[in-house]
């Protein structure tokens, strides 16, 4: 079976320059400034999987959002659009390092939503020793 390495022991390739390319024009948030973000009304969306949140824990007010899905639940002129993302607030998108989430808020903003993502993921929050729970989400699916 083969081992997968962590995208942080990046090696270049063309998913780098799809990185970079995708981080252009992104003013990227810090964890505390995605936490202000968030009490000013942005949706804070964490597309982490069921396992990464049950390992670093759920981030309070977040939407969770499978990143299969995302760009259908936040795009407003998609059917299955979730009310929130109607309301033209600032997306502001976690995974658990920093890396899909750059793609996932590139690919948001070429669909017309106002999206940027957070500097180190939840990795970065929980080192920042910014608030996390055990408790229930609220899951869009």
């Amino acid at each position: 079976m083969p081992t997968y390495a962590d995208p942080s022991a990046r090696s270049g390739g063309r998913v780098e320059a799809q990185l970079e390319e995708s981080r252009r024009g992104l003013n990227r948030l810090s964890p505390q400034q995605a936490l202000a973000a968030q009490r000013d009304g942005a949706l804070l969306i964490d597309t982490r999987t069921p396992w990464q949140r049950a390992a670093q824990g759920e981030v309070p007010g977040a939407l969770v959002i499978d990143r299969t899905v995302l760009e259908w639940r936040l795009d407003p002129t998609s059917e299955v659009c979730i009310p929130e993302a109607r309301s033209g607030r600032l997306t502001v998108v976690l995974c658990r390092q920093g890396y899909s989430s750059s793609l996932a808020a590139r690919s948001l903003r070429e669909l017309g939503v106002e999206a940027t993502d957070v500097i180190g993921g939840v990795q970065a929050w929980l080192d920042e020793g910014l608030p996390v729970h055990c408790g229930p989400v609220d899951e869009r699916r």
